[in-house]
C-alpha cells in the first residue's frame, strides 16, 4: 500500500493536471434482464471520476439494501477510479424503486434502475 500512495504522490508532483476533477458516470442495471418475483443482481458500476473519494449506495424504496458486495478500488491509466457494487435483490412488484446513490465531492446523485419488466 506504501508503494501505490508514493506512486500516486509522484506522479503528482510529476503532472499537476492529472488532479483535476471528474465527475463519476454511473450504470445500474441487473444481472439478468428484471422479472417480478425472480432473483436478480443489482449492480452499481461507477467509473472515470478523480478524487478517489466515493461512497455507493445500492437502495431499495430509498433504504439501503444491507449486504452489498464492492470491489476494490481500481484506476485507468489516465488515474481516474472505477468502483463496482452489487447485491442480490427480488424485484416484487412495479411499486418498488431500486437505485443507486453515488455521492462524489460531499454531492449524493441518485440513480435509478429501469426494470425489463
Amino acid at each position: 500500500m506504501k508503494e501505490f500512495v508514493c506512486a500516486v504522490l509522484l506522479l503528482f508532483l510529476v503532472d499537476p493536471l492529472v488532479a483535476k476533477q471528474a465527475a463519476p458516470q454511473v450504470q445500474v442495471y441487473s444481472r439478468t434482464p428484471g422479472e417480478f418475483g425472480k432473483a436478480n443482481i443489482l449492480i452499481c458500476h461507477v467509473s472515470g471520476f478523480y478524487p478517489p473519494e466515493i461512497t455507493i449506495k445500492l437502495l431499495k424504496n430509498g433504504q439501503e439494501i444491507p449486504n452489498a458486495s464492492q470491489t476494490d478500488l481500481a484506476f485507468e491509466e489516465n488515474w481516474h477510479y472505477h468502483l463496482t457494487k452489487h447485491v442480490p435483490f427480488t424485484p416484487e412488484s412495479s411499486g418498488e424503486r431500486f437505485s443507486c446513490r453515488v455521492t462524489h465531492m460531499g454531492k449524493p446523485v441518485d440513480y435509478s434502475w429501469e426494470p425489463d419488466v
